[in-house]
């Protein structure tokens, strides 16, 4: 398994593992942003640190395979 994973990052590293990188990377900076967002807006109702974290790392778990669904590998 940790084969499988070096080698992936070996080409992801390379760029010979996506065909669109850029797409990639949209989809995961809007990922990055739910998340950052739902903390800040959790943190400002005055959650605590553990429901915040627990529940913004939840929703976004939920909607990356969503914003990740079109990703095409090489």
């Amino acid at each position: 398994m940790l084969e499988v994973g070096w080698f992936s990052t070996k080409l992801l590293l390379k760029g010979k593992l996506l065909q669109n990188p850029w797409y990639f990377t949209r989809e995961m900076a809007i990922g990055i942003m739910v998340s950052f967002v739902l903390i800040i807006g959790l943190d400002k109702l005055g959650a605590n640190l553990w429901v915040t974290i627990s529940l913004a790392a939840f929703i976004t778990g939920l909607i990356m395979p969503f914003l990740l669904k079109d990703v095409k590998m090489q």
